[in-house]
């Protein structure tokens, strides 16, 4: 007898549940008939016709009336003693996809619950291998939907990381899509390239640097492009130049300002540099110090007499 494909997504019961059945109507007969559509096609009783084979019973038919067998197939099967909830779901789910439309869109009234068949129907769309695993009962239908999301994120990762070689690496995107490069090793490689490009322009705004304060020793990205050293070694010794530099400024900038806190004392220096107290402050002096306090002595005296 043809079986409604439908139908067929529900699994049979076992043999010890057929064989219980089998006792059951040889005792007390055929309670609840085979249900056939106008055509003949077995709709819902499979088990029960087995059952009655198996007790040398005649079994009962009936026709379906209704204009919607999937619903009934799916309805009469939702309390199926080998059909959890989540096979419930997503054979409800293959069969909707089988007869599109023939599931009304109040799917509560077929037995479904709306979240589960959403869920289900996700993961048939995305993963029909993981959907017949969770059809047979080998994987449940949270797990399934689990695992369509992050291979959704897995793809979506994927294009981006093509997307990213197709804009900055042509050359190997196309390995990559002639299949001599895995998507990984270019993507590390490009990653190598835009390092490198970075480290390069950041030596070379510090060569540009060391150029404009007169610094004549060779530029660090000259040593890089001749192969003296690599682009991270050619950066850490430019990082290292600027650090020096930044802490050469901050020492004269301390030094000014001990200066300047000091330049009072230049100041009545010069008001009185031929005074017994000038002579005794310079007596006391060594040579170097006794030359610069000339030196300012003579530029205060020269800012005072506008002379400068």
């Amino acid at each position: 007898m043809k079986v409604h494909p439908v139908t067929a997504l529900f699994p049979m019961l076992g043999p010890d549940e057929l064989l219980d059945l089998a006792q059951d109507i040889e005792s007390n007969g055929l309670t609840e008939p085979v249900i056939l559509d106008a055509d003949g096609v077995l709709l819902d009783g499979r088990g029960r016709l087995a059952a009655c084979e198996l007790a040398d019973v005649e079994p009962r038919f009936t026709t379906y009336q209704g204009d919607d067998p999937v619903c009934l197939i799916v309805s009469a099967n939702r309390h199926h003693p080998n059909t959890t909830a989540s096979q419930h779901a997503m054979i409800a789910a293959m069969a909707r996809s089988l007869s599109p439309g023939s599931l009304p869109s109040d799917t509560a009234r077929c037995g479904i619950n709306v979240t589960r068949l959403s869920i289900a129907t996700t993961v048939l769309e995305h993963a029909p291998d993981l959907a017949e695993q969770v059809r047979i009962g080998t994987l449940a239908l949270n797990a399934a939907y689990t695992a369509v999301r992050r291979r959704k994120a897995d793809a979506k990762a994927l294009l981006a990381q093509h997307a990213r070689l197709r804009q900055h690496a042509p050359d190997l995107a196309e390995q990559v899509i002639a299949g001599h490069l895995a998507v990984t090793d270019a993507t590390a490689a490009l990653d190598s390239r835009q390092e490198e490009e970075h480290l390069r322009r950041r030596v070379e705004e510090i060569d540009a640097i060391r150029l404009a304060d007169g610094d004549t020793t060779p530029a660090f990205a000259r040593t890089a492009e001749a192969g003296d050293v690599d682009w991270r070694h050619a950066h850490q010794m430019a990082e290292q130049y600027l650090a020096q530099r930044h802490d050469a400024i901050r020492h004269v900038q301390h030094s000014l300002a001990g200066i300047a806190e000091l330049w009072s004392a230049v100041q009545d220096l010069a008001h009185h540099s031929r005074s017994p107290y000038a002579r005794e402050i310079l007596k006391g002096l060594t040579g170097p110090a006794r030359t610069l306090a000339h030196r300012l002595i003579a530029l205060e005296t020269a800012c005072a007499t506008g002379t400068a």
